[in-house]
């Protein structure tokens, strides 16, 4: 029964990869996001999965946070090109027993002629590493404090403002139209959302802006593949590929 319910489950993320493909159609891979990025130091644009959309523009990728030789951040995305980014698995030396993975996400928002708090915003960080997900949401912006970067188009690299308390956050929301961060999953793991730097496998990871009527008018979606990726066991792929081909069958017939 745990063998067919697997199969079930990675038949149905089949189909709706599918699904999905077709509706992120508009995104743009391997971008470098308006116009600089303005977060921490030295922090190089590019490698971007990007969607504009309604005068916004939100991207997301993978970086190599802590490098396998000299531990400080790099520029390194492992892009596949199509929204998909191969990272190492394994904790940075130095962060011990912390579930601080060796890479994070970068995540950048531009309103455009809108300052940021026009919107509200869902981010997803899906906290199962096999092919299942486990959504963690949020709205990422409209919170009391967060130590993100805010800028406009002409900032320069390395120089957002970071907010020092909660008004001068509320400040920055209203007189910007971009900002931006760099997280590791350490940050946000425990209790329904378990994760181990040290596993190999996939995890996906959505970000939207979202209209005054609740409609989203802007969506990047990534999937980072770490070490490996998540490799089921081979009898269980078998019958995955004959419960798709017998649902390509169906459709075959309903054609």
């Amino acid at each position: 029964m745990k063998q067919n319910h697997l199969v079930y489950k990675l038949a149905a993320i089949a189909l709706a990869t599918v699904a999905s493909a077709g509706a992120n159609a508009a995104l743009a891979y391997d971008q470098s996001v308006t116009s600089n990025v303005i977060m921490g130091t030295g922090i190089s644009n590019g490698g971007f999965t990007v969607d504009t959309a309604n005068g916004i523009e939100v991207g997301l990728r993978a970086r190599e946070r802590y490098g396998l030789v000299s531990n400080s951040p790099t520029g390194v995305t492992g892009s596949q090109g199509n929204g998909k980014y191969n990272q190492n698995a394994g904790e940075p030396p130095g962060f011990p027993s912390t579930n601080r993975a060796r890479w994070n996400f970068d995540w950048s928002i531009n309103t455009g002629n809108s300052a940021v708090n026009a919107y509200t915003y869902r981010l997803g960080m899906d906290f199962d590493a096999s092919f299942g997900t486990n959504y963690q949401t949020f709205d990422l912006i409209n919170l009391a404090y967060a130590d993100h970067s805010f800028g406009n188009n002409s900032t320069a690299q390395s120089a957002g403002a970071e907010a020092a308390d909660n008004a001068g956050y509320s400040a920055l929301l209203a007189s910007n139209n971009l900002v931006q961060n760099s997280w590791n999953y350490d940050f946000f793991d425990g209790g329904a959302y378990p994760f181990d730097p040290n596993t190999n496998g996939n995890y996906s990871i959505f970000l939207e802006a979202i209209g005054a009527n609740g409609r989203t008018l802007a969506r990047s979606d990534i999937e980072v593949i770490v070490g490996t990726g998540y490799v089921p066991e081979p009898g269980s792929l078998a019958l995955v590929g004959l419960a798709l081909a017998g649902l390509a069958a169906v459709r075959r017939r309903k054609a």
